[in-house]
């Protein structure tokens, strides 16, 4: 059995807000992916010959829009909380503006792309280069919203809807919509496969529980690094508290 040689500390990163808003979010973008495709390339199927009987697409979309509704007010509620969170959440991680966040991201780079090093990120939450990954995804979410919702307009009077109905007109139509809303499937299923392998490649290589992290919201951090955490916290935000 292999074991470490260096202490580790337990440190709180995921609050339960965050995990509960990653796996409604998880849910509803496979429901979506999988009602979307087939809303996309309706299949044949026909149970009876009475229209009531053949009523299963109609369940799909259903479902859809049930979905959509739910990852739209997820959405809105991990926006806020963005804002208010733990340090680990918080919009300024993903947003790249400082030069150090710059060089971490040509350091996983060429750890975990380009495999040229082999040193690990000293990083507690969201290295910078997957913090800015996930800050781009959650554009795509937005354009997802708007394009959803927006042809939706076409079709439901619910006040919802009708808020993104101009979004349709300003793209040029609903082909366009369609087309890029058919794009963001694919984008978030690609996204999700790259996102799971990383999780278990990262999961086996530092040991620090990342995967176990989005569940209980705790990782087994080395003590040097959760030490240098802590200096660097109480000299940029004194406010901070520790977990």
């Amino acid at each position: 059995m292999k074991s470490r040689s260096v202490p580790l500390r337990e440190v709180y990163v995921w609050e339960l807000p965050v995990r509960i808003y990653h796996w409604i979010n998880a849910l509803c973008i496979l429901a979506l992916c999988i009602t979307g495709y087939i809303i996309g390339n309706p299949i044949a199927v026909m149970k009876g010959t009475e229209a009531y009987q053949n009523f299963w697409f109609g369940n799909v979309r259903f479902i859809h829009f049930v979905a959509a509704f739910l990852f739209f007010f997820n959405f809105v509620f991990r926006t806020y909380w963005g804002f208010v969170g733990n340090e680990y959440s918080r919009w300024y991680n993903f947003i790249p503006l400082k030069k150090s966040q710059w060089i971490e991201i040509l350091e996983v780079i060429k750890v975990d792309v380009l495999q040229v090093k082999h040193k690990q990120i000293d990083s507690i939450g969201h290295n910078s280069l997957a913090s800015f990954i996930y800050f781009i995804t959650f554009l795509m979410f937005l354009l997802q919203c708007l394009t959803g919702f927006g042809m939706y307009a076409a079709m439901s009077t619910s006040y919802l809807p009708q808020l993104f109905a101009w979004f349709v007109p300003f793209l040029g139509g609903d082909i366009a919509v369609r087309q890029i809303h058919h794009i963001l499937m694919w984008a978030f299923i690609l996204f999700a496969i790259v996102h799971v392998y990383l999780v278990f490649y990262h999961d086996y290589i530092e040991r620090r529980g990342i995967t176990s992290s989005m569940i209980g919201g705790w990782k087994f951090i080395e003590e040097d690094v959760a030490l240098r955490n802590d200096d660097s916290a109480t000299s940029t935000s004194p406010k901070k508290g520790k977990k």
